[in-house]
């Protein structure tokens, strides 16, 4: 996702807070079946280099996670929290399939 417009439409959807991130889910109720995705990590979590590095870890759990597990169809966005710098790159991806799998429900 690349316009504010479409990251606006995603906060309406359901939460799964976790200790390192926030996922938010919103189905587009459209044809495709399309998953897109959505990372931003706020000023408040480091500086641009802290942020850069949490933004990648994000993006790599979004590849290795929601293929498998993710809501065809929908709009996903993980906001990044500052202890996620710190957490175990296993013990995100374990909460990332517990969010989704909440998300679901």
């Amino acid at each position: 996702m690349t316009q504010r417009k479409d990251y606006l439409a995603a906060n309406a959807g359901k939460r799964a807070p976790m200790p390192g991130f926030v996922l938010i889910v919103r189905r587009r109720d459209d044809a495709d079946a399309t998953m897109r995705i959505g990372i931003t990590v706020s000023k408040k979590v480091g500086n641009a280099v802290i942020r850069n590095r949490m933004k990648r870890r994000l993006r790599a759990l979004v590849r290795d996670v929601l293929p498998v597990a993710g809501v065809p169809g929908a709009d996903h966005v993980l906001i990044g929290r500052a202890s996620g710098i710190e957490r175990d790159y296993a013990a995100l991806k374990a909460e990332l399939a517990k969010a989704l799998a909440k998300v679901q429900r």
